[in-house]
């Protein structure tokens, strides 16, 4: 079989198996809570590869080994060890007891379990609005998309968007949760296997000394902290802010709901392990960057690193078309495998979080929510796609500073409504908030602050003090505070 033969013969598989893994979903999706968490009656193990898929994405897959290129092993640490090290601890802190709560009061998306736990509606919609800010993500899968899609058939970018859009969105319009958690598992053990093949492949690269070779491309290019890099150049800025950063990322709707779809505690431990597990295989493409530069590319666009290091690494083998052609798909399907969650929970999210509040609605009649959430989902994804025709020159910059100013609002009310035993205070949550996203902002917009995992770092620990000092005041008249840690 020649290259253009299996090139098409493996999309062809790709596509037709991810529209019948949605058809199965679809057939499980009656209204709009099995449409956005399922019935729970999904494995843990299927849930795990299904969370770790939608948080490595695109940005592991495509995005972040660029940012390792240019800065070197300060970046490395910051995506690598700092972030799975955040990712672990929001994972083992918030499992048990934010699903817990989710079963208690039948949430079916954050900003429901916002209201559910604080009794607020104005907090709830605020979540809700804020949450939209996962469409600068939404439009940095996309662009990465497009440049893998274009750069494997002979089209456009802007016709390889429109495909990608359009594939991803009819198999999610058709299965919501279930075709998301199905083609993710399908989708996470193709990422595994090619993160594990590119990492050992290339390591002839270090030609047996890691750090000899690393130290080679220039000293600070291996060094921890990277004083010649704008982003990452000390503690604060390699480890710090991307341990807190992704602690705080795990907050984002598209992966925080992937807890409610356990079905109790017996799942938990089962879900941990796959997660951690398959999430640490596809942290390996970071190694791309080193590759990429001990290999003498030159590339001038960071964002197309992972493209020009694979033409380039695999053009010279007779086995490298096909082996091109895999990993060119899996790198899409990655991107795919947090698009559908991001789209699944944004849709659910603005049906019932906004539009029934606003309409004055207690609920819907059978399968109007689930028609009214597809609705959303096309709209959604217009906007994504005209902005993505035109993204800004650094997109993985971009998607940071919107997805960060998300995180850097959500994380201090929903841990706060995970461990206090009774409702917390509505009024320490809304200016937690407040100040988290307000900080952040300002942080990258007047005081010019370059890397948005700072500005973000910055803001969570600011949005921390209306909680510290209520709770000081509160210790000071109540003589004690009742928190509850056991998960």
């Amino acid at each position: 079989m020649s290259p253009e033969l299996f090139k098409y013969a493996c999309v062809g598989f790709y596509v037709v198996l991810t529209l019948w893994l949605s058809w199965i979903g679809m057939r499980k999706t009656r209204d709009i809570k099995g449409f956005s968490i399922g019935n729970k009656d999904m494995s843990p193990w299927i849930i795990g590869v299904t969370m770790a898929a939608s948080v490595s994405s695109t940005s592991t897959f495509v995005i972040n080994p660029g940012f390792v290129y240019v800065h070197g092993m300060s970046a490395f640490i910051h995506y690598a060890v700092a972030g799975t090290a955040g990712i672990t601890t929001a994972f083992i802190l918030l499992t048990r007891r934010f699903r817990k709560l989710g079963d208690e009061t039948g949430a079916i998306t954050i900003p429901d379990w916002i209201y559910q736990r604080y009794q607020s509606r104005s907090l709830s919609m605020f979540f809700a609005i804020i949450n939209l800010l996962s469409v600068t993500f939404v439009v940095l899968i996309l662009v990465g998309c497009s440049l893998l899609m274009s750069q494997l058939f002979p089209i456009s970018q802007t016709a390889s968007l429109t495909l990608i859009l359009l594939f991803v969105f009819s198999y999610v319009l058709m299965g919501g949760s279930y075709a998301h958690a199905y083609t993710n598992t399908f989708q996470g053990f193709m990422m595994a296997l090619v993160a594990i093949f590119i990492f050992v492949q290339g390591f002839y690269h270090f030609g047996g000394d890691v750090r000899g070779s690393l130290a080679s491309l220039g000293e600070n290019f291996m060094a921890a902290c990277n004083p010649d890099s704008n982003l990452y150049f000390d503690f604060f800025s390699v480890f710090l802010s991307g341990f807190v950063v992704t602690f705080a990322l795990m907050m984002q709707p598209h992966i925080l709901t992937k807890m409610l779809y356990l079905k109790n505690d017996a799942d938990v431990n089962k879900f941990l392990v796959t997660t951690v597990i398959a999430g640490a295989c596809f942290m390996l493409m970071l190694a791309v960057g080193f590759y990429a530069r001990l290999k003498g590319l030159e590339i001038d666009r960071q964002d197309s690193v992972v493209v020009s290091y694979i033409a380039a690494e695999f053009s010279g083998h007779s086995w490298g078309a096909y082996a091109l052609v895999f990993i060119s798909i899996t790198l899409l399907a990655a991107g795919m495998s947090t698009l559908d969650g991001i789209l699944v929970s944004l849709s659910a999210m603005v049906v019932k979080d906004l539009y029934l509040p606003f309409s004055g609605k207690t609920g819907f009649q059978h399968g109007a929510g689930l028609k009214l959430s597809r609705w959303v989902l096309i709209g959604v994804g217009v906007v994504a796609y005209l902005i993505a025709l035109n993204p800004p020159q650094l997109i993985g910059l971009f998607a940071q500073k919107g997805v960060y100013g998300l995180a850097a609002a959500s994380v201090v009310p929903i841990l706060l409504g995970t461990y206090v035993r009774h409702q917390p205070p509505v009024v320490v949550a809304w200016l937690a908030a407040m100040v988290g996203l307000g900080a952040h902002l300002l942080g990258l917009f007047a005081f010019g602050i370059e890397n948005p995992a700072v500005s973000a770092t910055y803001a969570i620990l600011l949005s921390a003090l209306p909680v510290v000092v209520y709770y000081v005041l509160n210790s000071i008249k109540n003589k004690g505070i009742n928190f509850n840690f056991n998960n």
